[in-house]
């Protein structure tokens, strides 16, 4: 009977473990998604993007991440930007798809600025983001970015 309750508990604590995955996971959907749309319509557009997350999101707690990832991103985006460029050697900022970009730049905030998040979750969601809405080379190139940036300092 001890054992039962005991695997009642480990099974809830992996469940909740997984709520908050997801509230996560989806936050980081929203916020790429939103940086997209920085990228290609601009920086006016950011006051106008709890709009976004309401009408695509229904949880609170993953629309509130999203909007703090969003905006903290493109406050950072001239570094974000500079360490991209600087990892992604035969590739120039100008040539990356905006899908990939955004990936990026969010992935970049993460691993440079949110000491919370620990490097590999960042890496491994950014190449799942990547396999789930760019192309089929897309996620191993975010890799090998990403991890490239990771071993480069912040400047």
């Amino acid at each position: 009977m001890k054992k039962n309750a005991e695997y009642e508990f480990n099974l809830t604590s992996l469940q909740m473990r997984g709520d908050r995955y997801d509230k996560r996971t989806r936050a980081r959907e929203l916020a790429m998604q939103a940086l997209y749309q920085l990228d290609v319509q601009g920086s006016g557009l950011l006051e106008q993007l709890s709009d976004f997350y309401i009408e695509n999101e229904s949880n609170q707690a993953a629309r509130r991440l999203a909007s703090e990832w969003t905006k903290k991103t493109w406050e950072n985006l001239e570094l974000c930007d500079k360490l991209i460029s600087g990892a992604a050697i035969k590739w120039k900022l100008t040539r990356l798809s905006p899908v990939d970009k955004s990936i990026l730049r969010l992935s970049v905030y993460h691993l440079k600025f949110c000491p919370d998040i620990p490097p590999k979750v960042t890496i491994n969601e950014a190449v799942e983001l990547a396999k789930k809405f760019s192309t089929a080379q897309s996620p191993a190139f975010v890799n090998g970015v990403l991890d490239a940036v990771l071993k480069r300092p912040v400047v």
